[in-house]
């Protein structure tokens, strides 16, 4: 089953966590097991965003989660992040363009 994560976070650098992002993404070609990523930043707080990271199955995340290259990603963009991010783990039960 198709698997979402959705992650909220507040941030007041955000070119430096694009640079992380890109690090991250050359880093971990051809091993990472995110497959898309949306990004969106909040009309009403413009530190705020949340992103939208698409795997093919839970396991697969958890995969992706537990490589070198992630927990490195990760452990940078906590300390670019004001405050804790806020993670949502989503089963797709459905998808469909309209």
């Amino acid at each position: 089953m198709a698997f979402v994560q959705l992650i909220e976070y507040t941030t007041s650098k955000p070119e430096e966590v694009e640079r992380v992002v890109n690090e991250w993404e050359q880093a971990s070609q051809g091993n990472r097991t995110a497959r898309r990523v949306l990004l969106g930043r909040d009309r009403k707080d413009p530190n705020r965003y949340r992103e939208i990271v698409f795997f093919d199955s839970y396991e697969s995340a958890m995969e992706n989660s537990n490589l070198p290259q992630t927990q490195e990603y990760a452990q940078k963009m906590m300390e670019l992040m004001d405050g804790e991010p806020a993670f949502h783990d989503l089963d797709v039960v459905e998808d469909r363009e309209l």
